[in-house]
Order: structure tokens, then sequence, then C-alpha cells
């Protein structure tokens, strides 16, 4: 379960307006999405950063949802590619990301981004709500950015597949459940066929990586909380409902220097298959 080694996972709003003022300014990704709110875009048209560019993680940054795969199924990298170029994104550009919902959504541009081969990708840590804070301005309507170049590749980062999920050994692999503590044991299920979690998963909501402004912990909080669960003694793998949310886990792990490899199918993927048991509680 080998990965390319991250590195630098942040950066703040003081870095990204230095970086908006270079000789290489990095393509801004605006991925406004929320679990129960398609209106991305119209929040994206009434404010944004200036530059930024909508990206739509239920079209671009996912498949068409099956029960087979799950409710955000990886896109095609030709897909994939062909959004990017219209983003903007060109050969070895910088990309940021960013959302108004912890970097939950914006961790998905970047994972799969990463996964695509783009080596310089960084969430703005605390989104639009940090940038804001800060006093910065706003921009309203569409940005119609210049047509990239960028060439994407799959599997530069790892990924399991449902039956490897199902036959991991729980002594040599951390199986990380993502999802809020509720739906991990079953009291509340909004989406998914079947309330519970995957046998052997222990959880860690995604909610705990962040501080109450929407920032990430610093890195010896992130640090203890993980080796707590045993992140720096085994492999890690990381699902959540569709695979969204999981990659802002993979995101938290990766800034300490703990690589963590995605399930992308998840939960919506695992519920759907009624050969597969669940646990609740």
């Amino acid at each position: 379960m080998g990965a390319e080694r991250s590195g630098q996972v942040f950066i703040t709003v003081e870095d990204l307006v230095e970086a908006m003022l270079s000789s290489r300014p990095p393509v801004v990704l605006d991925v406004r999405w929320q679990l129960g709110d398609p209106n991305g875009l119209e929040h994206y048209k009434e404010g944004h950063l200036p530059g930024s560019v909508y990206v739509d993680l239920d079209t671009e940054l996912a498949a068409p949802a099956t029960p087979e795969a799950g409710r955000h199924p990886l896109p095609s990298i030709d897909d994939l590619q062909t959004a990017a170029r219209r983003w903007g994104v060109g050969f070895e550009s910088p990309v940021v990301v960013y959302d108004d919902w912890e970097g939950k959504a914006a961790a998905r541009a970047w994972w799969l981004l990463r996964w695509a081969g783009v080596a310089e990708v960084l969430i703005l840590d605390g989104g639009l709500g940090a940038w804001k804070a800060a006093g910065m301005r706003i921009s309203s309507g569409n940005a119609t950015p210049r047509v990239g170049t960028v060439v994407l590749s799959e599997g530069h980062l790892p990924t399991v597949t449902i039956d490897e999920v199902a036959a991991l050994d729980t002594d040599s692999t951390l199986l990380l459940d993502a999802r809020g503590p509720e739906r991990y044991r079953g009291e509340s299920e909004p989406v998914d066929p079947r309330p519970g979690h995957i046998p052997g998963a222990v959880n860690a909501p995604t909610g705990a990586n962040v501080t109450a402004d929407g920032t990430f912990k610093s890195a010896d909080e992130l640090r203890a909380r993980f080796e707590q669960l045993g992140a720096d003694r085994r492999d890690v793998v990381v699902y959540c409902g569709s695979g969204v949310t999981a990659a802002h886990e993979i995101a938290a792990l990766a800034s300490i220097g703990i690589d963590a490899t995605l399930f992308p199918g998840s939960y919506s993927q695992w519920s759907a298959d009624d050969s597969r048991a669940v646990e609740v509680g």
C-alpha cells in the first residue's frame, strides 16, 4: 500500500496571497459542496476567491452513482483530464483548492488530483471563511480560465477495492471510518441502504481533524489523535459514506507524514451489497 509522499498539504491565506502575486500563480479551485446542499454553483457565484474556478463535485470529481460502485465513484482519467483542462490546470501548474465546509469537499479535489499525478496541490486551511476573516476581497459571477494543458494518469495514490477491504487483516491494517459517530454506530443513516459500519472498522470522524474555526488542528494534535488509534504502527485504509470526506482524513494523516489508502466505494458501495456483513454499535 505504498504511496507517493505528500509533503506539504495546507496553505494559509497569507501564503496564498503571496503565491497569487508571484510569477507562478496557482490555479485556485472552489469546491463548494455539502451533503444535502446541491447549490454549490449558486454559492460560488454569490462570492468566491478572485480568479477561482468552480468545480462541481458530483459531476466533475465523480462518475455517476451506481449501487455497484457507490455514490461518488472515481471519474475516468479522461473525464478528469478534460475537466482539469477546463479549470485551467496546465502542465506542472500548482493548484489550491478550498470550500466552505472545513475542507471536506476540497480534500476530494486534493486527493483526486494527486491520485491523477498533479504534484503540487494544496488545501486552503480554513477555506472561504479564513479568506473572509482576513479581510480579503471576494469576487462574484463566473471566472473564465484559459484552457489548460495538464496530462493526467491514474494511480499515483493508492486505493483498495471492496474485495480487498473484505480481505483486510486488521492486525496489520487499521480500517478507519471517517463518518460521524451516529452513522458509524448505525443510529442514523440518511442516505445509504443499511445502517452500521464495515466489520473491524474504527471510528475516526473527520470533524475531529479541525478546530472550531474550521482550520486543521496542529500537527501535534493530529499526531496524538492518530497515534492513539494506532495509525503510526499499521497500514491505514480510510472510508466514509461515499469516498469524499475520507479524503479529508487522508489529508490530515498526510500532513503528519502518515500515508493512507482510500476505499473509493466506501460505505455506500459496501452497504448496497447484501452479501457484505455490517456491524452496529
